[in-house]
């Protein structure tokens, strides 16, 4: 089995689709023109224009913005997919944490004014460990996953690739 390298994005589409995570991580754009992406991009346009964005590291890691020296956060546009987006962050900090910087994250839904303190835990790691190892057997098939219907598919951008 190929190990392929894993990002924040495949962490996230872990937690809501095998099906995304296969097309994401063999280059299989969405619709760019997706109202859904489009009012994801605008929102970290518009939020926080005194904070310095978008840090990428490694091509592994990119950190919407950095609140303090010691924090790093990521912007969501609703607390919809809380699940995903606490993974998403948290495998930034375990990523960081690989490359000797122990730090804290949080994670921000402006639209909704809320923060949440993110903290890397030994289960966390664990959690994490174990969804890479299942991307990644995900990601070495042959096809992807068959589409199953969850609440997600009605805003996502690659519905075409499923339901047309």
């Amino acid at each position: 089995m190929e190990k392929i390298n894993i990002n924040g994005t495949l962490i996230w589409y872990y937690y809501i689709c095998p099906r995304e995570v296969w097309l994401i991580g063999h280059s299989i754009e969405a619709d760019q023109e997706s109202d859904f992406l489009i009012l994801g991009k605008h929102i970290h346009e518009i939020f926080y224009k005194r904070q310095k964005k978008e840090f990428l590291i490694d091509n592994t890691v990119k950190i919407d913005i950095l609140p303090s020296k010691k924090v790093i956060g990521e912007i969501k546009k609703s607390s919809k997919y809380l699940k995903s987006a606490r993974m998403q962050i948290s495998f930034y900090l375990y990523y960081l944490k690989q490359k000797g910087f122990l730090i804290n994250g949080e994670l921000l839904i402006p639209e909704e004014r809320k923060r949440e303190k993110i903290v890397l835990t030994t289960e966390i790691e664990e959690e994490l460990e174990k969804a890479i190892t299942e991307i990644n057997k995900i990601l070495n098939q042959e096809k992807p996953p068959k589409p199953v219907k969850i609440p997600y598919c009605k805003n996502c951008a690659y519905k075409e690739m499923c339901w047309s």
